[in-house]
């Protein structure tokens, strides 16, 4: 059942990720958020038998699906089951080196499908959002726990929200009653402090869109680990490696960008300097202009791919040569 799962994901990207990063035989590749395996297949078919995949999850579900897909492929394999950014300080300090690593950020279908999860304001579930289920802080905590103002600058900061002071009140309003337990209970909450011209008019999706969002990145400390991920894994790419990033909202995308931006600047001389004296060469060759979105016809076949953004960018050898 796993395995049927896993063939019939459809990976956002996928023709893309592989075209600008181009996995080859032999290399070490390294997949921050293996999920459901659908990029990790098709990296692991370009590095064939000689190559190694290392897969990074803390989703205790996603390593059962790793043994199986393991099972499939002919490059060496191992899974770290743990936040990528702990999972990525673990192979350095290991002493592993990579051509190729891949961060496929936000929440995976996969979670967002498992009703019992409680990711998704579309099914009535307990309100949970832990992408490691062991770890102790969920979203009921978060709703149920944090006072208002905190609430407030939650879905404001991480949800972009106009309205998250009039549904930080709500919740606190509803609570004070009885907790908020499930999925359902905290969709009515955010749907009952929006005013009715917001009810009747609302676009972009659902309503409580974006304090789903904001309590997700909240309860997976998300933001935070993408801030320590991203170093690490630059850090272990070997000169001529690749690194590619997929981020679904803008909060994600735009660390991704400005990111490997500092590492493509050469000069950081001040502008008004007749030449250049810092002697500053540029670590990373950008091989993404700009952020790559789905095409039309993926977005059709693949909704959930919409927000999709891939950026991507190559590690310099000391004096700007790939």
């Amino acid at each position: 059942m796993l395995l049927e799962m896993t063939r019939t994901h459809v990976p956002v990207l996928a023709g893309e990720l592989i075209d600008l990063t181009a996995p080859a035989r032999g290399e070490t590749a390294v997949d921050c958020t293996f999920g459901a395996g659908g990029h990790a297949r098709l990296v692991a078919d370009r590095l064939g038998s000689a190559g190694t995949l290392v897969c990074i999850d803390r989703d205790p579900d996603a390593e059962e699906r790793f043994e199986e897909f393991a099972r499939e492929v002919a490059c060496e394999t191992r899974f770290i089951g743990m936040n990528y950014a702990d999972g990525l300080d673990l192979l350095a300090e290991e002493g592993e080196t990579a051509d190729l690593v891949l961060l496929d950020l936000g929440v995976s279908s996969m979670q967002v499908d498992a009703r019992e999860r409680g990711f998704s304001y579309s099914y009535d579930a307990p309100l949970d959002m832990r992408m490691d289920t062991a770890q102790q802080l969920d979203a009921t905590e978060i709703v149920n726990g944090w006072e208002e103002r905190r609430l407030s600058q939650l879905f404001s900061r991480y949800g972009d929200e106009p309205n998250s002071r009039r549904i930080a009140r709500e919740i606190v309003r509803r609570r004070e009653r009885a907790p908020i337990d499930t999925t359902s209970e905290l969709v009515a909450a955010v749907e009952a402090a929006l005013p009715a011209a917001v009810r009747r008019n609302f676009g972009g999706g659902h309503p409580a869109k974006r304090v789903f969002q904001a309590v997700r990145i909240a309860v997976n400390d998300e933001l935070d680990s993408l801030d320590r991920a991203l170093p690490a894994a630059w850090a272990l790419l070997r000169d001529g490696g690749r690194m590619a990033a997929i981020s679904f909202h803008s909060l994600e995308d735009r660390r991704v960008k400005r990111f490997f931006a500092e590492r493509a600047r050469g000069c950081v001389c001040p502008p008004d300097f007749p030449i250049c004296v810092c002697g500053h060469d540029p670590e990373a060759e950008l091989l993404t202009r700009r952020a790559v979105a789905p095409t039309p016809g993926e977005v059709a076949h693949n909704p959930r791919s919409r927000s999709g953004r891939l950026r991507a960018a190559r590690k310099l050898a000391p004096g700007g040569e790939a």
